[in-house]
């Protein structure tokens, strides 16, 4: 994605099954644990780049010594420094050769590992997961960590309130954590009936992973299944990460032996006892949030990969209609580097309608990644800005070509405005033709992704061009009118008031308008764009329905909040998140 996109977060619980020695003996190392907690959280880097923390829980540990271990880093590269900062631990503790409990730093049984995008909040040290409810009681201590987000984080603040409770602060990972450790306390450890009744009083979508400092460790998912989770299960492990293919790496494991966590269920690991699977919240709709196959999850799973080319192949017929399927005078290419799966999709389907005419492509931009737009002077930056990318030359013959760039999606635009199109202009095609290979981002998320107002989705600004092209005052203030009407209601009795404003427009009208609002000032090129259908993304991805972004139909109660306040806050020129 050419945009900046940010979305929280990474998760990874680690239970070894056996005792310490075992896995001394049998890998002949006694930091086993740690070493596969570390390479699940690296293969989940791309989740969370802000900050991360890895907790361990001991099973046999003396009194008067500590019974878990807690790291966190908000480093410029959070996770390097906090493995080279643990790992200088173990260097330093001397190898005692005793296979006990945490007799050397964060050599225990079970880990929980947590990797953060800040999308929201602040970036200090506390914001890090994994968060502690701490007590000198082992069964009453509570560590957990989560990728989530509440939409509702206010209503639970006023919960807790009201039971006695004095919260820190309104971030939603402090009273989530305070929440559930009351329920725990409230039915006296029993997890499941706990995990219940606090997540009755949430609205958003979470993946939650903990631990008890007895050892006893947990994950769960929302009713509506909205962040992934994957668990794995042997004599020797249980393991629960947010991606399929980091425990496939970390374990040398194929892809039907990782399970997807059902929505609304608790996967429980006591100490004592079997591992259960259970459900713990209401049945609902299933609502798995389609970015993750379209970008956010790493590409070389199996079945995010065959979606992702069948993205690209999804736009051809536009594309090929675009360029008047001119293939003797056209380049195909991509941008960012994340989009070359849906671009090798789209190559397959164009060599097979090609008919004879070569096909050419190439990789006509590439992000310098050491490049640093550091000068102080805002105008040194803007004038530095288009220098982010590389471009190749000699692929495009200057004033007969067409260019054909595929991008994951289109959000905000300010860097394909800035920096890629201005570029693109330097190779001197007739023609640019940039593909969005998902739809019109229309509408804001409130589940994880840092696109939560309007003013930052270049589909909503078009719309609103439109709006004021076609003299429409009128239906956008009907609209803000029954959006602030709305919110002094329930959230289930409300309506999304912003879908009737993009009713108003044919989608092509819209797209023109994006294409607009895209055109850098001086470019010479003429430019085309083209977004992916909704239907033709169903087709693609039929497993992953949570597409409220492009079509405002949203997963919980509160997203039609969120959406209502958000066209709110656009039409009084307030900047800030709408929950």
């Amino acid at each position: 994605m050419s945009d900046d996109l940010k979305h929280e977060c990474g998760i990874a619980l680690l239970r070894l099954r056996k005792p310490l020695g075992y896995y001394s003996a049998k890998y002949g190392t006694d930091t086993y644990g740690f070493s596969k907690l570390s390479l699940l959280m690296e293969k989940q880097h791309n989740r969370g780049q802000d900050g991360a923390g890895i907790a361990c829980v001991g099973l046999d540990v003396a009194p008067g010594r500590p019974f878990y271990h807690l790291e966190k880093s908000c480093a410029s590269m959070p996770l390097a420094d906090l493995l080279e900062r643990i790992s200088s631990k173990l260097a330093t503790s001397p190898d005692t050769g005793e296979a006990a409990s945490l007799s050397r730093p964060f050599c225990g049984e079970v880990y929980l590992g947590h990797l953060r995008y800040g999308t929201y909040g602040n970036h200090t040290l506390e914001a890090c997961h994994p968060m502690v409810c701490d007590s000198p009681k082992r069964a009453h201590t509570l560590l957990a960590a989560g990728n989530f987000n509440l939409t509702n984080t206010s209503t639970v603040f006023h919960q807790l309130t009201a039971l006695g409770y004095h919260p820190k602060g309104h971030q939603d990972c402090e009273v989530l954590l305070d929440m559930l450790s009351h329920c725990l306390n409230q039915h006296q450890g029993n997890l499941p009936l706990a995990v219940q009744e606090a997540a009755s009083t949430w609205d958003g979508g979470f993946v939650i992973a903990g631990l008890l400092g007895t050892g006893d460790a947990f994950a769960f998912r929302d009713s509506a299944g909205i962040r992934p989770a994957y668990y794995y299960l042997d004599q020797e492990v249980a393991v629960v990460a947010s991606e399929r293919v980091a425990i496939q790496t970390a374990f040398n494991l194929r892809s039907e032996d990782v399970r997807e966590l059902p929505a609304g269920h608790l996967l429980f690991l006591p100490v004592q006892g079997d591992v259960t699977l259970q459900r713990c919240l209401p049945e609902a709709p299933v609502r798995h949030c389609v970015f993750e196959r379209i970008y956010f999850s790493r590409g070389n799973d199996a079945e995010i990969q065959q979606e992702r080319r069948a993205l690209g192949r999804a736009v051809v017929p536009q594309v090929l209609e675009t360029i008047e399927h001119d293939y003797d005078h056209t380049v195909f290419s991509y941008i960012p580097n994340t989009a070359q799966v849906a671009f090798h999709g789209m190559l397959d389907a164009l060599d097979e309608l090609r008919d004879g005419h070569r096909l050419r492509f190439g990789m006509v931009a590439v992000k310098d990644a050491k490049f640093r737009t550091f000068i102080s002077d805002a105008n040194h930056r803007e004038e530095l800005f288009p220098h982010v990318y590389d471009v190749t030359y000699g692929l495009v013959h200057p004033g007969e070509d067409n260019l054909v760039v595929i991008d994951d999606s289109i959000v905000r635009g300010n860097t394909m405005r800035r920096a890629i199109l201005p570029i693109l202009d330097r190779l001197e095609p007739k023609r640019i033709v940039i593909v969005s290979s998902a739809p019109q981002i229309r509408y804001p998320d409130c589940y994880g992704i840092d696109m939560a107002s309007f003013d930052e989705l270049i589909a909503f600004e078009a719309c609103m061009d439109l709006i004021q092209k076609h003299n429409l005052q009128a239906q956008f203030e009907e609209a803000v009118r029954l959006a602030e009407q709305d919110l002094s209601h329930a959230d289930r009795d409300m309506q999304n008031r912003a879908k009737p404003l993009y009713d108003l427009f044919p989608e092509q009208e819209i797209t023109d308008a994006i294409t607009r609002r895209l055109l850098p000032e001086h470019l010479n090129a003429e430019l085309k764009t083209v977004f992916l259908s909704c239907q033709a993304l169903r087709q693609c991805i039929p497993n992953h329905t949570g597409d409220w972004y492009f079509t405002g139909d949203y997963p919980t109660p509160g997203g039609f909040r969120v959406v209502n306040q958000a066209l709110l806050n656009y039409a009084r020129n307030i900047h800030e998140r709408a929950y």
